[in-house]
């Protein structure tokens, strides 16, 4: 990798510098759009005491759900629990620390950590346990609670095309938290499904720019579903 070039041959190359106790931000929204690679990689370097925010943490087996099998995964930031046995019993038993973010203003702690932003205040969670403990500001009449923003050491994300610079182009829901997830992190490493040259892009049709990325890498996907239900004959 060279210059404006982001592309990594290898997943262990991708993920270099990865190390224990550090703070992981996680695009994906149950099984849509997951880095699943990226993943899968962080369970084969066996990397421990991690911080992980992501709207929730995959399935049983899948996903994040893979990390929370050697409890990898110290602290959990997401939205909810979602069809994830191992995740609640995990929380329940004290295991996990889990901090429940209400989802948008979990996605507006990603995208403000990408631009720099410290802080900001919303109404979500004013009078409620996600307002404990944290400062209050009225304005026009309205009570609303100062929320930090998140910067992580490693972002991962899934695309579904990049150039070689990095521009990414997501397909559909699956760009559900990837772009916000992807820009709040120190090192923000991408995995695609496809690599185009630089100038092959319509610039109309890029999602998020390249100088976002740190590194980039075409994988191939499983693209599970959590849920399969049809009509009886």
């Amino acid at each position: 990798m060279s210059g404006f070039d982001k592309v990594v041959g290898s997943y262990e190359e991708a993920m270099a510098g990865l190390e224990d106790n550090m703070t992981v931000i996680a695009g994906g929204f149950g099984l849509c759009g997951i880095p699943e690679n990226l993943i899968k990689e962080i369970k084969r370097k066996g990397t421990t005491g991690l911080t992980v925010v992501s709207n929730n943490a995959g399935v049983d087996g899948k996903g994040l759900g893979l990390l929370l099998e050697d409890k990898q995964i110290r602290k959990m930031v997401s939205s909810y629990v979602g069809e994830n046995a191992l995740f609640e019993q995990q929380m329940m038993s004290g295991e996990l620390e889990v901090e429940l973010t209400p989802q948008g203003t979990l996605a507006e702690k990603m995208r403000a950590g990408g631009a720099g932003i410290p802080a900001f205040f919303t109404a979500t969670g004013y009078g409620t346990p996600v307002g404990e403990g944290k400062e209050v500001r009225e304005f026009d009449g309205r009570h609303y609670i100062l929320e930090e923003s998140i910067v992580g050491d490693f972002s991962i994300g899934k695309a579904w095309k990049a150039d070689r610079y990095g521009n990414l182009v997501f397909r559909k829901t699956a760009r559900n938290f990837n772009p916000g997830a992807i820009t709040a992190g120190k090192i923000a490493v991408v995995e695609v499904e496809e690599i185009v040259e630089p100038g092959e892009l319509d610039p109309d049709e890029i999602h998020l720019p390249g100088i976002y990325v740190n590194r980039l890498i075409k994988g191939s996907f499983e693209k599970a579903i959590e849920q399969r239900t049809v009509r009886s004959a």
